[in-house]
């Protein structure tokens, strides 16, 4: 077993105009809670969670228990076009000793469940910090690509978005088109709502664009923020399975627990000045 509790860590990285609840989305994650009042993000805000990845928890159930119900229906359906079956005699067994019975082998353990860290950088929307910002997708195997449903503008500008993290992070980054505030864009009592980007064509861009997937969440009831952080985490871990990371390189965006001496300590929260994301910025494309 693994001295720490996670198998793997990737970096992550939150992007978008300012005000679309990137911070959010990121506190919802790492802590299960929503702040109402959030100051506007300096830099880069830092968050992490441990998740599982591969089988058995991404193993869907979403199959009918294995019974007889659907050749029952089946039957029934024919019974009602051709009129009721005659029964059938039962042929009788042969006279002797039984079959000798049999035992059927073990089945074999379920693999041992994965986990992954995600290593959740928070990074700043507005105009002044985007030169800041950018360094910071350097290193990054994962991103989500954040707008707000309500305000059409944001979505105008995650193509230009998109376009800076491709050029600067990795090339197999997987990426996830985020549309937040989904409680403001739900219609309310009088039938109206404040959406301004209708599902359609947030789902016709993402594909457009090459994107994973397009997912609506809500930060302040939680709808969906775990899902878009697994989805991304589950992509990376079948591109781990493919050999897509150096594990062992500094520039790869997922790394192993051997790695670096990392430690299974818990999230922390960081804020960065503008100074300090200087500083910083030199080694941020290495760390996650």
């Amino acid at each position: 077993m693994s001295a720490t509790p996670w198998d793997y860590i990737a970096k992550l990285v939150c992007i978008g105009d300012s005000g679309c609840g990137k911070s959010s989305l990121t506190i919802r994650l790492c802590e299960g809670r929503f702040v109402t009042h959030h100051d506007v993000t300096i830099g880069v805000e830092f968050g992490s969670r441990i998740v599982p990845v591969g089988p058995p928890h991404s193993d869907t159930i979403d199959r009918l228990p294995e019974s007889d119900s659907t050749t029952t229906s089946q039957d029934a359906a024919s019974e009602g076009a051709s009129g009721p079956t005659t029964p059938t005699t039962k042929t009788p067994k042969p006279n002797g000793l039984p079959q000798p019975r049999t035992i059927a082998p073990p089945s074999a353990p379920p693999p041992p469940q994965k986990h992954m860290k995600l290593s959740l950088w928070d990074t700043a929307g507005q105009e002044t910090y985007k030169s800041v910002t950018r360094s910071y997708f350097r290193g990054a195997s994962g991103a989500l690509l954040v707008f707000d449903l309500t305000r059409k503008s944001t979505f105008q500008h995650v193509t230009d978005w998109l376009n800076d993290l491709r050029q600067i992070a990795e090339p197999d980054i997987v990426v996830v088109l985020v549309g937040n505030k989904a409680d403001l864009a739900s219609p309310d009592a009088d039938g109206g709502n404040k959406r301004e980007v209708t599902r359609e064509e947030a789902t016709e861009w993402a594909k457009r664009n090459g994107v994973l997937e397009y997912v609506e969440t809500s930060a302040k009831s939680g709808e969906n923020v775990e899902n878009a952080f697994m989805r991304v985490a589950d992509r990376i871990y079948q591109n781990i399975q493919a050999g897509k990371y150096d594990l062992n390189d500094r520039r790869s965006g997922v790394k192993g627990p051997s790695f670096g001496g990392y430690s299974s300590g818990g999230s922390r929260q960081v804020r960065l000045t503008g100074s300090d994301a200087s500083r910083r910025s030199s080694v941020a494309g290495g760390c996650c």
